[in-house]
C-alpha cells in the first residue's frame, strides 16, 4: 500500500522509518516532514491543520493510509477530513481527540468509565484558582486544560509560580500530586478492540537529575526493568479498555493511538493525562523494539477490523533515545546552526545506533537546526547498559553549536537503581 504520514518531527521520523521497512508499504510519503525524515519518504508541502488540503494531497498520491502524527492537526479534526475523502486514516476523529485536547474532558471520561486518576478541579475565575491551590496544597500541579505542545504543565513548589501559570490560561486544571515513577503505555486501538504495546519511560525536565523547566521530553527508554510484569495486563483491565468503551458508549468512538500517561502511586496505578497520538520520546524506543510490521497494524485499527490482527511480536533488545536540543530550548531555541557528524553516525554505529530528525531542514548540502528538539539519538542493545553505550556513543559524534542534551537517560534503570 501507499502510505503517507502527516507532520514533521522526529516522532514522524519513527513512523516513516518503521513503515519504510515493512514489505507491504509500496511507496512512503511524508508532509510535511524534515531533512532525515527525507532519506526514507518523498516529501511534500501542506498545511497540516487543514484537513482539505491533507485529503486532497491524499487523493493525488493515491495513498491507501494516512498517519497524522501530531495532536493539532487531529484536534483540529484532519482525520475526519480525510476519511470523509473515502481514505482510511490512523487517528482519532475531532471529537475523540478531545481527550487529549482538552483535560476537563478527560477528566470527565474518567470519572464515568471509573478510571483512577488524580483528584482535581476545573478552574475558569482567579478565586477557583486560589481556592483549588489552597485545597492541595504543595507540591502545585497546573495544567493548561487545551493544547501545549507538552509544555503546558507546572508542577512546583512555589505558589507564586503555580497561580501565575494557573491566571495565563483561559482555563486550568489544578490537581493532586502523584508521587512514584511514571510510565508511558500506548494502545493501538480501533474504537472496539484495543492492543497495548510495550510501556517506556520518558524524562520531562531539561537537566540532569530532572533538574530544570518542564520541555516535550528529553529521553526515553524501553523496556522497564523495575515495572511489575503484571503492569499491561492490570492498565489495559482499568484504564484502557474502560476508556476506549466509554468513549464509544458517548458516541464519539476513538480509531487510533490512545497515549496513557501513567503515575505507579504508593495507592496504585493513576492516569496522569492521555494524548491522542504516538508520544514523542517514547515512540522511538517503543518502534524501535517492534517486530510486527506496523503497516497492518494501523491501516486495520483505520478500518475497524483490529480484531483480525495476531499479537504483537518484540524484540529482547533494549532501546534508549537521547534527545539533542537546541540553544535556549525550552525558552526561545536558536535555529539555523548546522549539524555535522550525521554521516559519521550512519558509518560507524548503524545499524544499532541511528539518529532521528525532529527539528531540522536542509539548507544546500548542509542539515540545520530548525526547531527546539533537533533530533533523537536512538541505540538498541542486548540490554539498557549496552543501549545507553550505544545511544551515547552516537551522541558524542554529533556536533551542534549550543546544543544541549541530558547525560542520564536510562541511568538508574540500567544500574538497577
Amino acid at each position: 500500500m501507499k502510505v503517507l504520514v502527516i507532520g514533521g518531527g522526529a516522532r514522524e521520523h519513527a513512523l516513516c522509518r518503521s513503515l519504510s521497512l515493512d514489505p507491504d508499504v509500496t511507496a512512503l510519503y511524508c508532509a510535511p516532514g524534515n531533512a532525515g525524515i527525507a532519506e526514507v519518504a518523498e516529501l511534500h508541502p501542506v498545511d497540516a491543520l487543514d484537513g482539505a488540503a491533507v485529503a486532497r494531497l491524499a487523493g493525488e498520491l493515491g495513498a491507501g493510509l494516512v498517519v497524522v502524527g501530531p495532536e493539532a492537526p487531529l484536534v483540529a479534526g484532519v482525520a475526519d477530513a480525510v476519511r470523509a475523502a473515502g481514505i482510511p486514516c490512523f487517528g482519532p476523529s475531532k471529537e475523540a481527540a478531545l481527550l487529549e485536547g482538552s483535560k476537563a474532558f478527560a477528566k470527565d471520561v474518567m470519572a464515568s468509565a471509573n478510571v483512577p486518576t488524580a483528584r482535581s478541579y476545573v478552574c475558569t475565575t482567579p478565586e477557583e484558582i486560589d481556592t483549588a491551590l489552597d485545597a492541595f496544597g504543595a507540591p502545585f500541579v497546573v495544567k493548561d486544560d487545551g493544547l501545549a505542545a507538552g509544555k503546558g504543565v507546572v508542577v512546583t513548589d512555589d505558589l507564586q509560580a503555580a497561580r501565575e501559570h494557573a491566571l495565563a490560561c483561559d482555563r486550568v486544571v489544578i490537581e493532586e500530586f502523584l508521587d512514584g515513577p511514571e510510565v508511558s503505555l500506548f494502545a493501538i486501538t480501533d474504537g472496539v478492540t484495543v492492543l497495548p504495546l510495550q510501556p517506556a519511560q520518558d524524562f520531562k525536565r531539561a537537566l540532569d537529575g530532572d533538574e530544570g523547566p518542564n520541555t516535550g521530553g528529553m529521553g526515553a527508554y524501553s523496556p522497564l526493568p523495575w515495572a511489575d510484569p503484571k503492569l499491561v495486563d492490570e492498565v489495559m483491565a482499568t484504564v484502557l479498555q474502560p476508556t476506549v468503551d466509554e468513549l464509544r458508549r458517548r458516541g464519539t468512538p476513538f480509531s487510533g493511538l490512545l497515549y496513557a500517561g501513567l503515575a505507579i502511586t504508593s495507592r496504585g496505578v493513576r492516569v496522569i493525562e492521555f494524548n491522542a497520538r504516538f508520544g514523542d520520546p517514547e515512540t522511538q524506543v517503543v518502534l524501535a523494539r517492534l517486530k510486527t510490521p506496523l503497516a497492518s497494524v494501523l491501516l486495520n485499527s483505520a478500518n475497524g477490523t483490529l480484531d483480525v490482527e495476531p499479537p504483537l511480536t518484540w524484540r529482547d533488545d533494549a532501546a534508549v533515545t537521547v534527545v539533542i536540543a537546541s540553544h535556549n530550548y525550552p525558552g526561545t531555541p536558536r535555529t539555523g546552526d548546522p549539524i555535522e557528524g550525521l554521516d559519521e553516525v550512519a558509518a560507524q554505529d548503524a545499524p544499532h545506533a541511528y539518529v532521528l530528525h525532529a527539528g531540522t531542514r536542509r539548507e544546500g548540502d548542509a542539515v540545520v537546526s530548525a526547531g527546539g528538539r533537533v533530533l533523537s539519538v536512538t541505540a538498541t542493545g542486548k540490554d539498557l547498559t549496552q543501549a545507553r553505550e550505544r545511544a551515547y556513543t552516537a551522541v558524542s559524534r554529533i556536533r551542534l553549536d549550543g546544543s544541549q542534551y541530558r547525560t542520564d537517560i536510562a541511568e538508574k534503570a540500567a544500574s538497577g537503581a
